[in-house]
């Protein structure tokens, strides 16, 4: 192509703005074909000449009538998921209405991975679902090796996002591991079996928890009350106390907390006292290890999130007003918060510890 043919050159970058959107259109669902929008590329062509410089230039504004992305519903104010229940924790993500949204962004556009996590290898734990599943596949995207944690009842869902992150790049491996955690010598193997696959550990990410709402502390069975704190922060010691003498300066341990530790919740009162517990146990680490061993710690404290623990294990009345009384006016998506923990995981936040990020819809956590 003669590059000096203005016409020729616009033609050809037209060409490519159109292929380069209908590709993007056939990765992705949200998408309808029915509106013409503006498009910009940067195009990049070889001059020939003898230092083989390139020449760039910019197609400014150039209509086509392709594709426009779409805003999810479950985005806008005031959208509340149909009420449904399911009968016990934790829940199954297959059988939710709608589907939490795992690689979708507000914008109504799929997540846009940028290498963030290249050679590295991370340990997720109750990434069947939800925010675990999100991040799972969020970390995969950014270019990690990958072990996946569930239990025995989430099996099929584990085997569910291990087949969604292998469609969706070949460039990572995953490996999945089921173990009851709340027993110290599974958190041991698991940490074992991680390291015999793939040799290192770079980051961990605690997210496996358990909730079962009480309206009457009286009736709070002690079994209950155990069963909680062996799940939500004794495995967490268990897992940690295995783990720092492995790590390498520059990895990270990230803790899935929650909103409930700065505000009480009233029917989750075994719950809540685990995750005030968690964020006491993640800045005491933070102080003695990120010094000493150059390991960060953090924590993420997310507000109503739609996942499959919401309808298996809240009261009626708490599923019908979910995600209403935040101040954004909406329950948040997992990817709302698995891209945090893509964050607090990168060297983007290298001058980040001890800290706690609230992705909570705009309650205001002093």
């Amino acid at each position: 192509m003669n590059l000096h043919d203005e016409d020729a050159t616009n033609a050809f970058a037209s060409r490519i703005v159109v292929l380069q959107t209908r590709w993007y259109a056939s990765q992705n669902s949200n998408i309808n074909n029915s509106e013409p929008y503006l498009a910009r590329t940067y195009i990049n062509m070889p001059i020939a000449s003898s230092k083989s410089q390139t020449l760039s230039f910019y197609l400014l504004d150039t209509p086509i009538c392709v594709y426009k992305m779409t805003i999810p519903e479950q985005y806008k104010k005031s959208y509340k998921p149909p009420f449904q229940e399911q009968p016990s924790a934790p829940g199954l993500q297959r059988k939710l209405d709608p589907q939490p949204l795992d690689d979708i962004t507000a914008d109504g556009r799929p997540y846009r991975p940028a290498g963030k996590l290249e050679g590295r290898s991370a340990l997720i734990t109750g990434a069947d679902s939800g925010i675990g599943r999100s991040i799972a596949l969020l970390f995969a995207l950014e270019g990690a090796n990958i072990t996946i944690h569930g239990t025995n009842k989430e099996q099929h869902e584990l085997n569910d996002i291990e087949q969604e992150i292998l469609k969706r790049t070949s460039k990572v491996k995953v490996h999945k591991l089921i173990y009851d955690l709340r027993q110290e010598e599974n958190c041991i193997l698991m940490v074992q079996e991680h390291m015999n696959v793939f040799g290192k550990l770079d980051a961990l990410v605690l997210n496996h928890g358990t909730q079962n709402a009480n309206t009457d502390l009286p009736t709070l069975s002690s079994k209950q009350w155990h069963d909680t704190f062996d799940t939500n922060i004794h495995s967490f010691f268990y897992i940690v106390k295995a783990v720092i003498p492995i790590m390498e300066p520059g990895s990270t341990v990230t803790f899935n907390a929650s909103i409930n530790f700065a505000v009480g919740h009233p029917e989750l009162i075994d719950y809540t006292s685990t995750k005030g517990a968690m964020i006491g146990f993640m800045r005491a680490l933070s102080n003695q290890i990120v010094g000493e061993k150059g390991i960060r710690c953090n924590a993420v404290a997310p507000g109503p999130i739609w996942t499959p623990l919401i309808p298996a294990t809240m009261t009626k009345e708490s599923i019908e007003t979910f995600g209403t009384s935040v101040p954004v006016g909406r329950a948040g998506q997992p990817i709302e918060v698995a891209t945090t923990f893509v964050y607090l995981t990168s060297a983007d936040s290298s001058y980040i510890s001890g800290q706690v990020i609230h992705v909570n819809g705009g309650v205001v956590i002093n």
